[in-house]
């Protein structure tokens, strides 16, 4: 068992329990009843706010956008907040990850000042557990990169964003890899203490991570 060099987590390694067929199931299940944007209710977006710690794709969600949309961006949750208070969006796009903050954390407190504003949460690493705690903190729509915010806007106006089904059998290495997701982000991203509580080697949960999320 790899020893931790990190902090250690709040939590005991004892509450930890697989993320078996019927829990992941459940857990969509309740995504979908949780989810508040209808399909059949498409909402008008007129002025964006765009969050993601990548400035060169901030730049891109501009281009190829009608001028008549009004883009604002934002590199940090400080940022973010204050744009939201101030310039009043229809609709926030946030990645997952910025920097060392969390999207999620931010949709918390995007939802608290602006209740009526739409928010989707953008990743290209999205996981069962991601998600669920998104929609819990106040995410609208989850969608899944790589996509343009041309796109996002269309998905929002027109009520078209997939919602998660729970018809889809996941897959054992999906399970596999929810259940590293959830460990680390209860981790806050220490591999170390990750790895302790996986009961596997941090060079292994390294090597497992460098993968892409399965189908």
């Amino acid at each position: 068992m790899p020893r931790s060099n990190g902090a250690e987590c709040a939590s005991p390694v004892s509450t930890y329990h697989p993320l078996n067929r019927e829990r992941i199931l459940a857990i969509l299940d309740g995504m979908v009843h949780a989810t508040r944007l209808e399909s059949e209710s498409g909402r008008p977006v007129e002025v964006v706010l765009a969050v993601d710690d990548d400035e060169r794709l901030l730049a891109a969600y501009t281009r190829g956008l009608d001028p008549a949309r009004r883009v604002l961006t934002a590199s940090s949750t400080e940022v973010a907040l204050r744009l939201a208070r101030e310039k009043a969006p229809d609709l926030a796009v946030v990645d997952m990850r910025l920097g060392t903050s969390s999207g999620i954390d931010l949709i918390r407190e995007l939802r608290r000042v602006r209740p009526e504003m739409t928010i989707v949460l953008c990743s290209a690493y999205m996981s069962v557990v991601a998600a669920v705690d998104a929609v819990r903190a106040g995410a609208d729509e989850i969608m899944t990169k790589p996509l343009t915010l041309k796109e996002v806007i269309r998905r929002v106006e027109e009520g078209t964003a997939e919602k998660p089904t729970s018809e889809e059998t996941p897959t054992l290495a999906r399970v596999e890899w929810e259940h590293i997701m959830r460990v680390l982000g209860d981790c806050d991203g220490n591999l170390s203490e990750a790895a302790r509580r996986l009961g596997i080697y941090r060079s292994t949960l390294k090597r497992r991570l460098r993968k892409y999320a399965p189908d």
